[in-house]
């Protein structure tokens, strides 16, 4: 059975910075891919952050050049460091795990509140 568990979100206010981290434990085939989402309600869950295998990084555009992601294969841990926040980024954020061999596997997300 694998577990993703999410901590780190919070209340911050705007400008403020957050990190967020996701531990991954039981038996995981080969990550590929570890990463972040975030959804709002009403609104379909979008792809904030990725990290592959191999030490690539793809971010949404509005978080370019604020938030970064890192990874610890060791430890099938993944690190989001958000800064500069701003109401816009007020979200549920899921981490995200997929497999060599197909496999998706997400947390139950960790709430995030910007205030202004």
């Amino acid at each position: 059975q694998v577990q993703l568990v999410e901590s780190g979100g919070g209340l911050v206010q705007a400008g403020g910075s957050l990190g967020l981290s996701c531990a991954a434990s039981g038996t995981i085939f080969s990550i590929n891919v570890m990463g972040w989402f975030r959804q709002v309600p009403e609104k379909q869950r979008e792809l904030v952050a990725v990290v592959t295998s191999g030490g690539s990084t793809n971010y949404e555009d509005s978080v370019k050049d604020r938030f970064a992601i890192s990874s610890d294969s060791a430890q099938n841990t993944v690190y989001l460091q958000m800064n500069s926040l701003n109401p816009a980024d007020t979200a549920v954020y899921y981490c995200h795990v997929s497999t060599a061999n197909g496999m998706r596997y997400w947390g139950k997300g960790t709430l995030v509140t910007v205030s202004s």
